[in-house]
């Protein structure tokens, strides 16, 4: 199955000024989630992101910031914790009510999400990536997690989480095949700005 560009939401994790300078290879790290943050908003992709305990580990670093359409302060790892969850479940207004709000008697997994796929990158991968991605996948998300643009202070801890991760069966990708994936093709019009980005 290939990502589907009409159908993906980008979450970018906890890309703190102040955790950055630890992170493991976080030059490049920061630079792919920023790479994809620009491709999502060349392709109409929405951008979130998510910022824990923003009063003592800072904000994200500001060339990430301004291309996240909301960013979610969290205290919990997960940031589904937080209510990211809902927040990726678009409303949809049918007959007064939310498309998304339990019918009386019913229970809210009848939920649906307009755009189900979530592409997610971030640090510290073993921490709230991790968690964060495996929360999506219990709330019945599609989850793309971007190894290239995710990492944690030390390789043994982010490569235990892409392990973890792959076990839960969420699909690891690179910026690159999510960048040709959701283009599809080199007539998109777009593909020459994004291709662009990743030379």
């Amino acid at each position: 199955m290939l990502l589907d560009v009409d159908e993906s939401q980008l979450v970018l994790v906890d890309y703190q000024e102040r955790l950055m300078p630890a992170i493991f290879e976080g030059p490049q790290v920061l630079a792919n989630a920023v790479r994809l943050a620009r491709m999502a908003k060349m392709l109409q992709v929405p951008v979130w992101g998510t910022e824990q305990n923003p009063e003592r580990l800072g904000h994200n670093a500001p060339q990430l910031a301004e291309l996240c359409g909301q960013t979610l302060a969290k205290m919990h790892f997960s940031a589904v914790g937080d209510g990211l969850g809902a927040r990726l479940r678009a409303p949809t207004r049918q007959g007064g009510r939310s498309r998304n709000s339990p019918q009386p008697g019913r229970k809210g997994l009848e939920e649906q999400a307009a755009r189900p796929v979530i592409v997610v990158a971030g640090c510290e991968a073993h921490v709230c990536l991790l968690q964060t991605a495996l929360d999506l996948v219990d709330e019945e998300f599609d989850v793309w997690v971007v190894t290239d643009a995710c990492g944690s202070r030390t390789e043994r801890n982010r490569d235990a989480a892409y392990d973890r991760l792959a076990g839960a069966g969420v699909e690891l990708v690179t910026t690159e095949m999510v960048a040709f994936e959701w283009l599809r093709t080199c007539t998109h019009p777009q593909f020459k700005p994004v291709q662009a980005l990743i030379k």
